[in-house]
């Protein structure tokens, strides 16, 4: 679906509402909405699980850390992070990083046609702070290194094939990966406050064992033309990445990103902004930035982020009040959902299963507020379609 600039979205005291203009004009506020005007429906009181939810939505817990998942022998990791789907015959998959330095890796967990837990195991050890990733169009997990000189590692969701480390994949500090398989490429975030945008060119489509790292080169401006530069030296050292293209554009920590119709979309933490770029005209834009709608938007801290059949946008938050926000091709903002009581934590990990009726996502350290008091979460409903 052909989304426009999402500048043109805002939300007064929680409730969405359409500007008349674009906010970087100075366009007046129109007159708010009426509440729960997001495509939704309002937020309900707290179910069992402590989870906000539109009318028609229900959660469960699929996994806490340092439990054993369903009835598996299989004990669930610290810290789950970002997250993916997969179908598997009549079932599906769900693969989570764990976030914690060492020992990172990541996990998944089967689940039958019914939504029943059949088996959850290990797919990567003996990482580092495995954040973010992305999914690929040959059905691989590339688990990303959020630390220095980080790796990205291909992984099987199915736990059969041995990860493999992708290193000309560029070593820097990895957040999230998002595959066009139009282009033949891969992009990628990097979590630095002068982080840069890239894109991995594989010498053949399909193996990322060799390409060319790019990295996107555009002025200072919030909008207009971008190219792609090849980086010199992949492995960061002694020059990082970040500063071996003179042009090359900073963004203010990289976190998720997310592709479809070609149009990448990704988010950064530090200035609370998403992105967007039109990969036909090769021009890019804010789809959303916090800071013109005078933080009156649900949506700060922004974090990971996913897409359904819909065109509409989930964008999960680091911090904020713990939410996850839809942001729709008709330029509307709104909370789709709230987990309670777990202000220490984090939202992560926002996928799809593959017939889209049920949004999978973690809050990595739970009530606690430490990483062994992660939960995975499941929640089913009528999405859009």
């Amino acid at each position: 679906m052909e989304r426009r600039s999402l500048l043109r979205a805002a939300v007064l005291g929680g409730t969405s509402a359409a500007l008349g203009g674009t906010l970087w004009r100075g366009a007046a506020y129109a007159a708010p909405a009426q509440p729960g005007t997001g495509p939704y429906g309002p937020l309900g009181s707290p179910d069992a699980n402590g989870i906000r939810l539109p009318n028609g939505f229900t959660s469960r817990v699929i996994a806490r850390s340092g439990q054993r998942v369903g009835n598996t022998s299989y004990t669930w990791h610290n810290a789950p992070d970002g997250g993916a789907c997969y179908a598997d015959g009549t079932g599906w998959i769900y693969v989570s990083n764990s976030e914690i330095n060492p020992s990172g890796g990541a996990s998944a967990v089967k689940f039958s046609s019914t939504g029943a837990i059949t088996g959850a195991y290990r797919i990567l050890s003996n990482t580092r702070q495995n954040c973010a990733g992305g999914k690929t169009p040959w059905n691989t997990w590339l688990s990303c290194e959020e630390v220095s000189l980080g790796y990205v590692y291909e992984t099987d969701p199915w736990g059969t094939n041995a990860a493999a480390q992708r290193a000309a994949m560029g070593r820097f500090k990895h957040e999230a990966a998002a595959a066009d398989p139009v282009r033949k490429v891969i992009y990628l975030t990097e979590d630095e406050t002068n982080g840069r945008f890239y894109r991995f060119v594989p010498t053949t489509w399909g193996n990322l064992s060799s390409g060319r790292l790019q990295v996107m080169v555009a002025g200072s401006a919030t909008s207009g033309s971008f190219t792609w530069a090849d980086i010199p030296d992949p492995d960061g050292s002694p020059t990082a990445t970040r500063s071996q293209v003179s042009g090359s554009k900073s963004f203010n920590g990289g976190e998720g990103c997310h592709y479809a119709n070609d149009t990448v979309w990704f988010t950064t933490k530090g200035d609370n902004r998403v992105w967007q770029l039109n990969l036909l005209t090769n021009t890019y834009e804010l789809a959303y930035d916090d800071s013109l709608v005078n933080g009156t938007a649900p949506l700060t801290g922004v974090d990971n982020i996913t897409g359904a059949s819909s065109g509409d946008l989930f964008v999960a938050e680091d911090g904020g009040n713990m939410e996850i926000c839809v942001i729709t091709p008709d330029d509307v903002v709104a909370s789709f959902l709230r987990v309670d009581g777990q202000s220490g934590s984090e939202i992560t990990g926002p996928a799809f299963s593959p017939d889209g009726t049920r949004l999978y996502f973690s809050s990595q350290r739970g009530t606690s507020g430490s990483s062994s008091g992660g939960i995975t979460y499941e929640v089913t409903g009528p999405f859009r379609s």
